[in-house]
């Protein structure tokens, strides 16, 4: 296995399908890649390099530490209110939890952030604004959110070496099933100078249950077909996939319905 470094990451990029000008955005395990020189920052440079400065590139930059403690909890003892109280409020450059390539789009200059305290979503290039400009407080992967930008956008999911556990379109592409799973979101949120605690709903977790079949079943049946097929490629150490986004929702909000149907 040849040592990644930038140069050789924007050569398998290029290689993967990712195309300059386009939307993309990307989840990924920087471990699974195996070690590259640079780390994070040569991903992301390396991605920057083969979208081009007419590409935009987005990550999910989730904060789901910015929770209640004790969601459940009528009646706070000391000890759950003091755990409340240390609860941060999201704030812009807050660290995502989402892992090292997240963080070091972050890092960059210039990218733009959405502001919702638990599933905001990060961008930089000419769509970044775009992408990022709307969220709703509830429903926040749903029709007013930057999935449903980047969908509009005709954005590229990119899986460096995660599967459809971590592809947050499924998410999206639930949320548009009537009778989908649901969840409450329970974050501290400022109103007026004032915290507060603000509780929302939103699409439920599916916890590995639906959403990888739901992901293979779309690679098995689409693979090959031109405008909707999956890319494949090892790079390091990962298996790396590149789906188009559009029909990838069209087809898992389909297959979702007829899962929570039964």
């Amino acid at each position: 296995m040849r040592k990644l470094d930038e140069r050789l990451l924007v050569d398998e990029f290029r290689a993967l399908g990712v195309r300059r000008g386009t939307v993309v955005v990307v989840h990924a395990s920087l471990s699974r890649l195996g070690h590259v020189e640079g780390g994070a920052p040569a991903v992301v440079a390396a991605l920057r390099s083969a979208l081009g400065p007419e590409g935009t590139l987005a990550v999910p930059a989730f904060t789901p530490s910015v929770a209640d403690p004790c969601p459940d909890a009528a009646h706070l003892d000391a000890e759950a209110a003091a755990a409340r109280e240390r609860v941060p409020l999201f704030r812009p450059g807050m660290p995502t939890e989402m892992g090292a390539i997240p963080n070091a789009v972050l890092a960059l200059p210039g990218r733009l952030r959405s502001a919702h305290p638990q599933v905001s979503v990060a961008a930089i290039g000419p769509d970044a604004e775009r992408v990022t400009a709307v969220q709703t407080l509830g429903h926040a992967v749903g029709g007013s959110s930057p999935f449903a930008a980047l969908l509009a956008l005709d954005a590229r999911i990119l899986l460096l070496g995660v599967g459809h556990n971590r592809n947050s379109f499924l998410h999206h592409a639930e949320g548009l099933v009537p009778g989908h799973r649901r969840k409450r979101r329970r974050f501290p949120y400022l109103v007026d100078g004032e915290r507060v605690w603000v509780e929302t709903e939103d699409v439920g977790d599916d916890n590995g249950r639906f959403f990888p079949a739901v992901g293979a079943a779309y690679e098995d049946l689409y693979e090959g077909r031109p405008g909707e097929e999956v890319r494949r490629r090892t790079i390091g150490a990962a298996e790396c996939r590149l789906l188009p986004s559009v029909p990838f929702v069209e087809f898992a909000r389909r297959r979702l319905g007829e899962l929570l149907a039964s």
